[in-house]
């Protein structure tokens, strides 16, 4: 019998999943809704957009798909390092041992969406674009949806719905009516918004140098980061304390060149006019962390990526943790010989340590003061000497166990939870302070 799969959100990880179900043969049809244009057709907004950066985890679950892999790094850049701009003009390099891969979110969706149509057809795939999920029904396993286009409302059935859809998941939303699901949801003390660049000059490109990310520190814990595109342009985000924070208060033009002329010179000399007036109208974007009781309910609902653990992009292990999440559920898949009732079940058990600890190093890896930042760094260094000399007895530093291994997030917490702890305790304060 053919299953019906029906997936909320056309996101990577809603589209990957898409991808490892229907190569599973014809035990699956798939029917995926996404409230959005089709990226492939409509430019979304970039307001909210910014670029994500893969390491082995996401890396590791695109290369299990003919074609994905090599589609993605078409269209990506490599980072080999990092490099941070001190105020005195100097700067300092940290280097990668394993490459990350950088490009835009929106851009990997539609490199996923392309491959999985033009392997399947749609008799076992349909994709519905400007369906807005505004009600699920776990007893009769009914979804109820509204084509944004016509305004007009339907249902359809589902065997297995998967939430895909976000850290404000519609999906997730109805776990609250069941009994013992639990749930926290926190805003990071930090917004952001989005910084569009054009290509620089040689002689900037000596400054900010490609194949690297970028990043600047104030003293009020406003850090600015800065990637290189495909393309050759730059994009990146800054992100700000939420109370107190000089970004909010710029209300026109020559306030918000001055302010990047002033903080972060060599961004400044980049930003065209149209960008200084895109930036000061862009509106402020809030982040969410999430963290649930459990990513199942019954026997037939479950929850991914974002919309089971949303973490903030400080470590930049959402878009990661979302797509190792498929692989965890393919896996199961495989374990369990396609029993969806006890792979959705394993897939809480097997997940929510990772997923817990994935929020507490996203909340409380990087030190907001500057004083603790400087303490990071001579750890890191510390720690990066140490392993390589006493490989058994050190763990290796802690952005390297984050950014370049596949180790799980439970285990890294735990290797380095007395500095997690100091860096949450010094947060909340610094945060308190402003």
């Amino acid at each position: 019998m053919v299953k019906k799969i029906v997936i909320i959100g056309a996101g990577p990880s809603g589209l990957l999943l898409a991808h490892y179900l229907l190569r599973r043969g014809d035990k699956y049809q798939v029917d995926i809704y996404e409230r959005r244009n089709d990226p492939r057709i409509v430019s979304f907004s970039n307001s909210r957009t910014f670029p994500i950066s893969l390491n082995e985890r996401g890396m590791s679950a695109l290369g299990k798909l003919e074609g994905i892999e090599e589609a993605v790094r078409a269209i990506s850049l490599e980072v080999t390092g990092g490099v941070f701009h001190q105020k005195n003009g100097k700067t300092r390099f940290s280097p990668k041992k394993k490459p990350l891969v950088t490009l835009d979110r929106t851009n990997l969706a539609i490199a996923l969406l392309q491959k999985l149509t033009e392997k399947y057809d749609n008799s076992r795939l349909k994709i519905h674009f400007n369906c807005q999920c505004i009600q699920v029904d776990f007893a009769s396993k009914m979804v109820r949806l509204k084509n944004l286009k016509t305004q007009e409302d339907f249902t359809t059935s589902y065997n297995l719905l998967v939430g895909a859809d976000g850290a404000r998941s519609v999906v997730r939303e109805y776990f609250l009516s069941t009994e013992l699901f639990e749930y926290e949801q926190k805003y990071v003390p930090s917004d952001y918004k989005s910084i569009f660049l054009p290509r620089p000059d040689e002689n900037l490109r000596k400054d900010i140098t490609p194949s690297n990310i970028h990043s600047w520190m104030l003293e009020d814990g406003t850090v600015l980061l800065l990637l290189y595109q495909a393309d050759g342009t730059m994009s990146g985000v800054i992100h700000f304390p939420r109370n107190k924070n000089q970004v909010a208060g710029l209300s026109s033009k020559e306030e918000v060149l001055t302010f990047f002329q002033k903080n972060f010179p060599q961004v400044g000399q980049l930003m065209s006019d149209e960008e200084v007036e895109a930036f000061l109208n862009r509106p402020i974007s809030t982040m969410l962390t999430i963290r649930c009781s459990c990513y199942h309910q019954g026997d037939s609902v479950l929850l991914i990526g974002d919309a089971a653990h949303a973490v903030s992009f400080f470590i930049g292990q959402g878009c990661n943790a979302a797509l190792e999440d498929v692989v965890l559920f393919d896996n199961l898949l495989n374990e369990y010989s396609d029993d969806l009732v006890v792979a959705i079940e394993q897939f809480t058990i097997r997940r929510k340590q990772d997923a817990h600890a994935l929020v507490e190093l996203g909340d409380s890896t990087f030190p907001l003061s500057k004083i603790l930042f400087t303490e990071f760094v001579l750890r890191e260094l510390l720690a990066k000497t140490l392993h390589q000399l006493f490989p058994k007895r050190f763990p290796a530093s802690l952005s390297d166990l984050i950014f370049e291994s596949s180790a799980p997030y439970s285990e890294i917490l735990n290797s380095y939870k007395g500095w997690i702890s100091k860096v949450k305790k010094s947060n909340e304060k610094f945060s308190a302070d402003l």
